[in-house]
């Protein structure tokens, strides 16, 4: 089955464009291993455009620049000290491991020079390492952590054991993987993957918050007992909730917060891939935001209680950009064929589009900025990427998350995956953003790109 999401249930106007690492062992960085290479010629070209804008933003786009050969899928953490490490999917097998994996290895790539060149990271023969989509940070002091995305059970569900990684060097030395234990009070694991296979893991994804006391936050998604709807297009997949976890000891030991959000009525995989980030600046300094996906539109949640509580999550719909509106792109699929024949007009599962892999981040000047990717339609897409909502989209919030009047299309029409990663750099307001271009199928393009974003707040 080729997969089409990252696998989760598997082992201003735009003012200038300028295209101008087991058990505690340390791991070294040795010679680079050689990247894949490329597929096909490159989907393109990708030119961004402002969807929707207020005039307060001035946006300064870098050129596109090649990170990764045959990635997919991108996770990152820009460092203070300005070195880059990207990971993604490559075309490549993972190392045969009894721990759940995903089902193809995972290149990890550095840069340190200000992203004009990259490294790739080898692998310890026989250690897959860490999957970064479990989320990985620098602390204040300078720690890096970082979280593979499995948390696997032990003989009781209610222990769930990780993988932390620790790096005081950044990344040139990796500790790991040392085991992070999690209290899963009520967790179940009733659910096939997406393919109807047994799976026996809960996610963790996207990122980890230090609040200033020093304790850590991180968002998973799984079930907990009593979960069982059934995902509409798998029904031995049971939709999932999306929960928050909070440590006190730097990420070995974690104990459940909150569901942030469940409703076995919402989406075709309920509640997952959330994405948390705490409002730095205003009048709500302090509010956790969590976006998720549900396999059809974006939902958020809000916690002014460190994520005790969460307010009922609710559909994010940035500049319009509804996948429910059909009727805008129902002629461009009217004749496409799959492998079951012509397009089913009266099936929403295939005719609407989703809205898939939140990413957010608070910049030191209390600007926000998300990242989410559109797939028009929601799998006839891999087939037919050319409609124009079809791509990688950025948007801007001045007021801590309560409106996003800024919205830019980062690549429209263009086959994607629609998975990104965004990081601010060392300098304020100049952030990374990566997204890949190409897909899975054999002989097709596929690879990591990126570039630089500086963002002016034009005086009012």
């Amino acid at each position: 089955m080729k997969p089409t999401r990252r696998d989760f249930l598997r082992r201003g106007a735009v003012s200038s464009l300028l295209f101008a690492a087991s058990g505690g062992a340390v791991l070294r960085a040795a010679d680079p291993a050689p990247a894949p290479p490329a597929r096909g010629p490159k989907p393109g070209p990708t030119f961004p455009s402002m969807v929707e804008a207020d005039g307060r933003l001035r946006l300064d786009f870098t050129e596109e620049r090649l990170i990764l050969e045959g990635g997919l899928q991108p996770s990152m953490v820009f460092l203070r000290s300005g070195d880059i490490v990207v990971q993604a999917q490559v075309p490549e097998p993972p190392f045969p491991s009894e721990r759940m994996h995903y089902f193809s290895a995972m290149g990890t790539v550095v840069s340190r020079d200000g992203g004009k060149t990259w490294t790739r990271l080898p692998l310890r023969p026989g250690d897959n390492g860490v999957n970064l989509e479990g989320g990985i940070t620098q602390l204040r002091d300078g720690t890096i952590v970082a979280l593979d995305t499995y948390i696997v059970p032990r003989e009781n569900p209610e222990v769930g054991i990780g993988h932390l990684y620790v790096s005081r060097d950044d990344w040139r030395t990796v500790e790991g993987p040392l085991e992070a234990v999690f209290a899963l009070p009520g967790a179940d694991y009733p659910s096939s993957d997406d393919g109807g296979r047994p799976h026996r893991a809960q996610r963790l994804h996207r990122r980890i918050l230090e609040l200033p006391g020093g304790d850590l936050l991180t968002t998973y998604y799984g079930w907990l007992k009593g979960d069982r709807t059934p995902s509409t297009y798998e029904p031995r997949m049971i939709k999932t909730r999306a929960m928050l976890a909070r440590s006190s000891d730097r990420g070995r030991n974690w104990r459940y917060v909150s569901t942030i959000a469940v409703d076995p009525t919402v989406g075709t995989e309920g509640f997952g891939e959330p994405v948390l980030v705490r409002v730095n600046h205003g009048p709500r300094a302090g509010r956790l935001i969590c976006q998720l996906r549900t396999g059809r539109e974006l939902y958020e949640a809000i916690s002014d209680d460190d994520g005790k509580s969460w307010s009922p999550a609710r559909p994010r719909v940035y500049a319009g950009l509804d996948v429910n509106r059909t009727e805008l792109w129902v002629d461009m699929f009217r004749h496409r064929r799959g492998k079951k024949g012509p397009l089913d007009e009266s099936n929403p599962e295939e005719l609407r589009g989703a809205v898939v892999d939140p990413d957010l981040i608070a910049l030191r000047s209390g600007l926000l900025v998300a990242a989410f990717g559109v797939r028009v339609t929601q799998k006839a897409c891999w087939a037919e990427p050319r409609h124009p909502w079809n791509g990688n989209y950025l948007a801007f919030s001045r007021d801590h998350g309560e409106t996003w009047p800024n919205v830019v299309r980062l690549t429209s029409g263009v086959l994607t995956t629609h998975y990104m990663a965004i990081e601010e750099t060392p300098k304020d307001n100049r952030i990374f953003v990566t997204y890949d271009l190409g897909g899975w199928s054999r002989g097709m393009h596929r690879s990591v790109y990126g570039r630089f974003l500086d963002i002016t707040v034009k005086p009012s």
